[in-house]
């Protein structure tokens, strides 16, 4: 009865493959309507010309379709019911299970006010060495996972679901193969960890289109569990990069002029309002985002990585290490800028100059492999350092690594009593009196 008395429009002026417009005067920013029975949203409003991008495409809608606003932007119903279970980019039930009861909350609202923030003080491990102990993840932090599209970045999400120290974890799958959302579903399952997880999930078999509400939905459940329950939530999205390529289709769509690769003008805009919902609130929960963007090629310069790194808090880079044949998390090309704000302090005393003189030592290996390749003499020193490097990504850097902050710390001082003497590895004299492991014939 209530969507009878909305004024119903049928005089659409443009249509596009994945954008209508047309003239009416009822239309706000961000509501969604309904064209021709498809589910669209307003994208943008010019006096009384609306456009509207149509999830599902447009193919086959006349210019007198009924277009009926529906004066709401995109929602989700919130609850303790939302745990456990999976659902599309417009918070639908995609497992089976019955539809959410819930308080119904509309998605994308601001971020929290920079001045009810508190500065991030907590660790979040995730059981991944190449983070935990060069990389630490600190609540309330924004960082991203740069990889290749080759790499196993997926595994890796799922992964830090399933090791990390948080009370909520929220998954958005942006662009997901069937097989990769299936592959969560299951790891999720088997792991028995349903419980704390939700899921919001766009395939590549919808429409590209609806990937644009996914960080939405998936923010607005994480913001109900850190803001209304107090809880520390980790929100996982994989792939940004799908998702800034279908802002890019609306805004071609839209024939707006385009910025650096073919990205839109605002997409700066787009991701900080994503990225900035991360914050540490007064009254003790937490919204900690990790997000893959995909590289290119591996170029970081591309306009997609480039904002990002504008806007976050750092980044992991994936890398496949040859000498291993493992995947790591490159000790050079990553980086927490916060980190400083809890190792030493929420973690074991040492860690920050163990952590620096593992790192220092890696890349003395890494000068010594490069004389090696261009037909220099390698010295005794440069010859230990490439060995403990390899032990080093092993058991350290590669993302199959799942012990305590501790045990790491632990295993690298292992590795330098193995490979160098006190003097080498440059530590306080009081931590080497304390830590020092003599050497030994393994490591684990």
């Amino acid at each position: 009865m209530q969507q009878a008395l909305k004024p119903i429009y049928s005089q659409i002026k443009r249509i596009t493959k994945a954008t209508c417009s047309l003239h009416a005067s009822t239309a706000s920013n961000e509501e969604m309507a309904l064209v021709h029975g498809r589910l669209a949203q307003v994208v943008k409003i010019i006096g009384e010309e609306v456009t509207l991008q149509v999830f599902s495409g447009t193919e086959g809608i006349p210019t007198n379709a009924e277009v009926i606003f529906m004066g709401h932007a995109p929602t989700l119903k919130v609850g303790e019911e939302l745990a456990g279970r999976f659902f599309n980019a417009y918070g639908k039930p995609i497992d089976g299970g019955p539809e959410v009861e819930g308080e119904l909350r509309e998605t994308g609202g601001p971020s929290i006010n920079p001045t009810k923030r508190l500065q991030p003080n907590e660790v979040i491990p995730t059981g991944i060495a190449g983070i935990d102990l060069n990389n630490t993840l600190v609540t309330g932090q924004k960082i991203p996972f740069f990889a290749d599209p080759d790499q196993p970045f997926n595994q890796v999400m799922a992964d830090v679901a399933l090791r990390a120290d948080a009370d909520r974890i929220i998954l958005g799958g942006i662009g997901l193969a069937h097989d990769d959302y299936l592959f969560f579903k299951k790891i999720f399952e088997n792991a028995g960890a349903l419980d704390r997880i939700v899921s919001f999930i766009n395939t590549t078999e919808d429409p590209s289109i609806e990937r644009l509400l996914v960080p939405d939905m998936a923010l607005a459940a994480a913001e109900y569990f850190a803001v209304d329950k107090n809880e520390k939530v980790l929100v996982l999205l994989t792939d940004l990069t799908l998702y800034c390529d279908a802002l890019s289709i609306v805004s071609n769509n839209m024939d707006q002029i385009s910025s650096k690769d073919n990205m839109p003008a605002s997409l700066y805009s787009d991701l900080a309002r994503i990225y900035e919902k991360a914050a540490q609130f007064p009254a003790g929960g937490s919204i900690t985002i990790i997000a893959v963007t995909t590289l290119s090629g591996g170029d970081i310069t591309h306009a997609i990585p480039d904002n990002t790194g504008y806007i976050t808090e750092g980044q992991l880079f994936l890398r496949r290490d040859t000498e291993i044949s493992k995947t790591i998390v490159d000790p050079f090309r990553s980086l927490s800028r916060l980190k400083q704000l809890v190792i030493g302090k929420k973690t074991r005393e040492d860690h920050p100059q163990v952590m620096n003189a593992a790192v220092r030592l890696y890349a003395d290996a890494a000068n010594a492999k490069t004389k090696m390749q261009n037909g220099f003499d390698l010295t005794e020193y440069d010859q230990r350092c490439m060995d403990f490097a390899k032990e080093y990504a092993n058991y350290l850097l590669a993302i199959d690594v799942n012990v305590p902050i501790n045990q790491m710390l632990d295993t690298t001082w292992k590795l330098f009593g193995r490979y160098f003497s006190q003097d080498e590895v440059a530590i306080k004299r009081e931590l080497v009196n304390k830590y020092w492991k003599e050497k030994s014939p393994a490591v684990s």
